[in-house]
């Protein structure tokens, strides 16, 4: 199974995002590296971890990296497969158990504890189980533009086209995947940024595998996972805060019934994120971490 690194050098003209990558060795098969960035690698007390989702990687959450790291440490992960993490090149080598291992791997290497689970896209399928079945280590989610699906619903029209572009596509735009789900403007050097990773089609094997994945009724992998943690987070009782853009027609529909699930969060602010799409992050990262900050006041530890 054959796993490759991007070279560093891919990653030089990426704006913004200077800070020092490391990685942990993750037990899988041909033992991958898992890049991350740590803002406060000795602090202990808060801890901030932000998962990402497709086709993206850790530069997302570089608007909100600043003011998380004013209130505690913020540690943002590469999945597998993305940024600057190792990358299997077939896509039969990625599956959810992967992405789930890793992710439990990842929070248990680094020995993190008080965490406040800041996630997007598969950033919460993946996240909000691994949360839920290890309580003891985190203190709050904040699921944005995400889900934690039975695997027995449909999906929405406009994610299946997304997945049969993706299924089609000779060449993987990532840049303009991204441009196509954000409201704002993106400029150059950004859209270069998310195709930094991905010098050639044969490092996109986890890009092009992740949108078929997603649990569903007609598809999908780790229903079995996902819809045990559902159940447990009907039972979840710390803090929850359920942040969604208004204008994000995938997930917008998943808002309200999460909200509802989650017995706590109904005791933050009915927020929605205006004018942001998909890539929330992208249109209003530092009002979004300003949000989380404020949601981390009113909940001390």
């Amino acid at each position: 199974m054959a796993l490759r690194s991007t070279p560093e050098s891919a990653f030089e003209a990426v704006p913004n995002y200077d800070y020092e990558p490391r990685s942990v060795t993750i037990d899988a098969p041909g033992d991958p590296e898992m890049a991350y960035v740590d803002t406060d690698p000795d602090g202990d007390g808060e801890t901030f971890l932000c998962l990402h989702g497709e086709p993206t990687w850790g530069f997302l959450y570089r608007k909100m990296v600043p003011t998380l790291a004013e209130r505690g440490r913020v540690v943002v992960p590469d999945a597998i497969g993305f940024g600057r993490s190792d990358k299997y090149t077939e896509r039969e080598a990625y599956d959810y158990d992967l992405h789930y291992d890793a992710t439990e791997q990842f929070v248990e290497k680094l020995g993190l504890t008080d965490i406040t689970l800041v996630c997007q896209d598969w950033g919460g399928i993946v996240g909000l189980p691994v949360a839920v079945n290890n309580p003891e280590r985190f203190a709050r989610l904040v699921p944005m533009n995400t889900d934690c699906p039975t695997g027995e619903a449909r999906m929405a029209e406009e994610w299946y086209d997304f997945r049969d572009f993706v299924e089609r596509a000779d060449e993987l735009p990532v840049p303009m995947l991204v441009d196509n789900a954000t409201a704002s403007e993106l400029p150059e050097e950004v859209l270069a940024a998310y195709e930094a990773p991905f010098p050639d089609e044969e490092l996109k094997a986890g890009a092009r595998e992740w949108p078929d994945m997603v649990p569903r009724a007609d598809g999908g992998d780790g229903a079995e996972v996902t819809s045990a943690a559902r159940k447990r987070l009907a039972e979840w009782e710390k803090p929850a805060f359920v942040l969604f853009a208004d204008s994000d027609p995938i997930t917008r529909g998943a808002r309200d019934p999460l909200r509802e699930l989650i017995p706590t969060a109904g005791e933050q602010p009915d927020t929605w994120v205006e004018g942001a799409m998909h890539f929330l992050q992208e249109d209003a990262g530092k009002e979004i971490a300003e949000e989380v900050v404020d949601f981390v006041d009113r909940t001390p530890l």
